[in-house]
């Protein structure tokens, strides 16, 4: 059941769920809140709980509205995509073949069937960027585990909407966006960085920034870099 509230002016969706905790969300592009609360939750303290977080959904709106778009794909001949933060120009062939995506010099190889549609060519695409991901993180994740002394169990490339990232202590798993396999790939590690500290401090309070600083220094600078580059073109739903 969805009820709002209003935080002066600020409209946000509530919705009850059977969970343990508050989740607080801020949804580009227009900066819609939500909140998902535990059932038993009553909803004044759900307000009071929005209420000490407006200077957050206030700061999380602007960027998300000011935050740069991507134009709308097409998946035609010359259309550019990015591949760990370098940009190539897209090629589509036509063959009657399994479909294939292959980088030659500063192009992005798309190979499809005859009439293949725009559809099909994107989540062609779509999973060619997470098994690049799925390559990519496990050295990662062995690089830092032993420096920061945790032990990552299982990690999962999906398609995420308002993060870059995700972490369940209980279970010691983290989730990556598929978009970061469009990033620089320093801001892949970052992002692995950052989801794999939170086995270590679960939140991000200033604990939690004294041991980014420690163990990446250069955190702020990859942090600024990913929230300045442009992001995917579409319309972002619950």
């Amino acid at each position: 059941m969805l009820t709002q509230i209003d935080l002066g002016g600020i409209s946000v969706d509530v919705v009850k769920k059977d969970i343990k905790n508050v989740h607080l969300s801020v949804y580009p592009p227009t900066g819609k809140v939500r909140i998902s609360a535990p059932v038993r939750m009553n909803l004044a303290t759900i307000r009071v709980f929005a209420i000490s977080k407006l200077g957050w959904i206030r700061q999380q709106q602007k960027k998300v509205r000011e935050q740069e778009r991507e134009p709308a794909r097409e998946y035609l001949d010359r259309e550019s995509h990015d591949v760990w933060g370098k940009r190539y120009l897209l090629k589509v062939v036509e063959k009657d073949a399994a479909p294939a995506i292959e980088l030659k010099h500063s192009q992005l190889v798309l190979q499809v069937r005859p009439a293949t549609g725009e559809e099909k060519k994107q989540a062609v695409l779509e999973e060619w960027y997470r098994l690049q991901l799925k390559v990519a993180v496990p050295t990662l994740i062995a690089k830092w585990e032993p420096f920061m002394g945790v032990k990552v169990e299982r990690f999962f490339v999906q398609r995420m909407k308002t993060k870059w990232g995700s972490c369940n202590p209980a279970t010691a798993g983290i989730r990556l966006n598929t978009d970061l396999a469009r990033k620089p790939r320093e801001c892949l590690e970052y992002i692995v960085v950052h989801e794999m500290l939170h086995l270590l401090e679960p939140t991000h309070n200033s604990h939690f920034m004294t041991l980014m600083d420690l163990f990446m220094p250069t955190w702020r600078f990859h942090r600024e870099v990913l929230n300045r580059l442009p992001v995917r073109h579409e319309s972002w739903g619950y």
